[in-house]
């Protein structure tokens, strides 16, 4: 479940208010690489009490077709039907890092961090990566912990090794939006200079018990000031095998 502020404003100038937009979403694969993928956008809605005022202002409407500027959108405050679909076909294969893997494969990566970060360092080479590869483990460790079919072993060498990174900090714990406890790692990492310096720091809440990914945030600035394309709060609600057939996202 992802929730995020809309980049634009609506309502009216002398009375602004900021929507927050929330979906679900939800990916299955089998073990032979076949993926299918499910989306549904729930009930857009003002994000603070005072923006909940101001959209009262308005007529508390629940469509909106323009922002303040006059911008074209298409948002509704009821939740959407949802759909899904195929996302691949049967490859058997996994796109790992910038590499297409079978299942063994996935099955077979390093679950040692030093061995991982290397083997996922040349995969980085290999894939002609031109971002700093520090930065890219960042991104692609995390992964590991929820978006392939890797074992236990393996996602805890990801995380042994995600802590390893200088721009990586543990603090504590935590709990997620759904309550549940885990340990908190933040990213931060950096792109460009003056009025192009994006930071973008980043926040995990992981179950190290069962090395699964239980809550992914991010807050991103552009030149100082914030950036909402790049922010964002996901909830990881499930994480694991299934025998369910994919199915159009339930609402949380």
């Amino acid at each position: 479940m992802t929730t995020s502020t809309h980049p634009w404003r609506f309502g009216t100038k002398s009375h602004p208010y900021a929507l927050l937009e929330t979906s679900v979403s939800e990916e299955w694969a089998t073990p032979a690489g076949k993926a299918w993928n499910g989306y549904r956008e729930l009930a857009t809605r003002p994000e603070s009490p005072a923006d909940k005022k101001a959209w009262q202002r308005d007529g508390s409407p629940t469509q909106w077709g323009k922002t303040i500027d006059g911008k074209i959108v298409k948002l509704s405050g009821k939740h959407s039907k949802g759909h899904v679909g195929l996302l691949l076909p049967d490859r058997g294969q996994f796109w790992v890092a910038g590499q297409w893997l079978t299942y063994e494969e996935v099955q077979r990566l390093p679950a040692d961090p030093e061995r991982l970060e290397d083997w996922l360092t040349r995969a980085a080479r290999v894939g002609g990566l031109t971002e700093s590869v520090a930065n890219w483990l960042t991104s692609v460790l995390p992964q590991l912990l929820h978006q392939f079919p890797a074992p236990r072993e393996v996602r805890a060498a990801a995380w042994e090794a995600l802590l390893k990174s200088p721009n990586v900090r543990m603090e504590g714990t935590a709990k997620d939006s759904l309550g549940r406890p885990g340990t908190v790692v933040v990213i931060n990492t950096t792109y460009g200079t003056g009025e192009k310096r994006n930071v973008v720091e980043r926040r995990l809440i992981v179950d190290t018990g069962r090395m699964v990914l239980l809550s992914d945030s991010q807050k991103s600035t552009l030149g100082g000031k914030p950036l909402l394309e790049g922010s964002y709060d996901k909830t990881l609600i499930e994480v694991g095998w299934t025998d369910s057939p994919p199915t159009v996202p339930a609402l949380p």
